[in-house]
């Protein structure tokens, strides 16, 4: 009887032991990594394209991804950013509706200790974020400038520019550095159009109504210079102006195959994102990561639109 009462214990020991240790293992398997991504809109397909590049690069990790519109507005961006936190993310992929008022996001991922990867819109407060990655705004419009001076000896300009947005502000910086100091090149108009076409459109609408005289329009973006134009059509005033734009969107670069618009400085939405996330990950790893890559721009025009293809982004 005793060696039965035994061997019934030690098999209930051995069960024990190996119910734990199945229970171990299942605690030590990795669980996928959750990363979040805010854009200050998704009204416009640049950032639909980045964000599918982020992903493809987190997912193909095994990790997730989940991602907030804001709709252009900050504190909306404000509170969408610490519902993320809260979900559990270890990384936050950033594109800012204001420079500025975002700073309460970033104190918040600073005391959860999320990372943060600003994208595409720098940041005012950069000592909140791992790393910097965007096309270099500053450059793209330089080439803007530089292609209009090329094609008119003089202009009277319109600028569609949205002043808390980082990365138009300093594309229009760059395009205004580049006339300065040159009287053939004046700025006799200046709007917010918030980067979107339908203000945009509403913009000049107002430049018309108020009989600007204007042959040359920058849109600090693709989406407003293709609002300025619909306008223009709208009335028949596209004639003789000459449209810019920044992204080389494949809207954009199907109105300019029609020569309805003249160039746009092109920007990388796909490298933008994979470049991100491939730093994020590196990041992860202990490596050394760049507090700052800017990724040159280049123009495309009707001269060498046969290069690139036109219903794509490049």
């Amino acid at each position: 009887m005793k060696r039965c009462v035994l061997a019934a214990g030690l098999a209930f020991f051995i069960i024990a032991v190996i119910g734990c240790s199945f229970v171990d293992r299942s605690e030590t398997v990795d669980k996928p990594r959750l990363f979040g991504a805010t854009y200050m809109t998704r009204n416009n397909p640049f950032f639909d394209v980045l964000n599918d590049a982020i992903a493809q690069v987190v997912e193909g990790n095994g990790d997730i991804l989940i991602s907030r519109d804001p709709c252009q507005d900050q504190e909306k961006q404000n509170g969408q950013i610490q519902e993320m936190i809260d979900e559990g993310i270890g990384v936050l992929f950033l594109n800012p509706v204001d420079w500025e008022q975002v700073r309460p996001a970033l104190l918040a991922c600073k005391e959860a200790g999320v990372v943060v990867i600003n994208i595409d819109t720098v940041v005012k407060d950069r000592e909140y974020v791992t790393s910097i990655i965007e096309t270099d705004n500053y450059q793209a419009g330089v080439l803007c400038a530089q292609d209009m001076m090329e094609q008119v000896d003089e202009a009277e300009i319109v600028v569609i520019d949205c002043p808390w947005q980082a990365s138009i502000s300093n594309r229009i910086q760059g395009f205004l550095d580049t006339i300065d100091g040159d009287d053939n090149y004046r700025i006799v108009y200046t709007g917010t159009g918030y980067g979107e076409l339908e203000v945009s459109a509403k913009v000049m609408q107002e430049v018309l109504s108020e009989g600007v005289s204007f042959n040359v329009v920058l849109g600090g973006n693709d989406p407003s210079a293709l609002g300025a134009l619909a306008t223009l059509q709208q009335h028949r005033r596209e004639d003789g102006v000459l449209i810019y734009g920044i992204d080389g969107s494949p809207d954009f670069k199907a109105m300019l195959k029609l020569g309805y618009v003249t160039g746009t400085s092109a920007q990388s939405p796909e490298t933008i994102g994979r470049v991100a996330a491939e730093i994020a990950y590196k990041y992860l790893n202990g490596e050394e990561v760049p507090e700052y890559l800017g990724i040159e721009p280049y123009m495309i025009t009707g001269e060498n639109l046969d290069q690139y293809e036109v219903n794509g982004w490049q």
